[in-house]
C-alpha cells in the first residue's frame, strides 16, 4: 500500500472532476513534505491538517494547476550529475513540471537539487 500514490491520485482525480479541494487520508510526515513543495511551486494554493477520530486528514485546496502527478517506483537514485536523465523519462518537455526528490537536505524539487548540486532518491513528478 503506497500512502503517497494514493494521495497523488485522489488530487488528480479532484482536479480532473473540476472540485475545487481534495481530502488526503492517511497521513505521514512524507506526504506533509511533499503537499508543502507542490504549495511552494504552485501546483496547489494550500493544504489544512485536520484531526478526527481515525487520526487526520489534510484538506488540499486546488487551484487547477495539475495535469498530472504520481509516484516513481523504484525510488531511483539519483547523482548531481544524471538529472537530466530523469527529466526526460517522467516529464513532458524542459522545463515543464517538477520532480519531487528526498536529499540529505530534505524533501526538495529537482531544480533545487541541482542548485545544491546533491542527489537523492526520486519520489514523485507532477506537471
Amino acid at each position: 500500500m503506497d500512502t503517497l500514490a494514493n494521495a497523488l491520485n485522489s488530487m488528480k482525480v479532484a482536479e480532473t472532476k473540476g472540485r475545487s479541494s481534495s481530502r488526503v487520508k492517511p497521513t505521514s510526515r512524507l506526504i506533509k513534505e511533499v503537499l508543502q513543495v507542490l504549495q511552494d511551486n504552485g501546483y496547489i494554493t494550500g493544504c489544512e491538517y485536520q484531526t478526527d477520530a481515525q487520526g487526520g486528514f489534510f484538506t488540499v485546496t486546488l487551484n487547477g494547476k495539475i495535469n498530472d502527478c504520481g509516484t516513481i517506483k523504484p525510488r531511483f537514485s539519483v547523482t548531481a550529475l544524471t538529472w537530466e536523465k530523469f527529466e526526460q523519462r517522467f516529464l513532458p518537455s524542459k522545463d515543464t513540471g517538477i520532480l519531487i526528490v528526498s536529499t540529505p537536505q530534505g524533501v526538495m524539487t529537482h531544480l533545487q537539487a541541482k542548485e545544491k548540486k546533491t542527489g537523492g532518491r526520486l519520489i514523485a513528478y507532477t506537471y
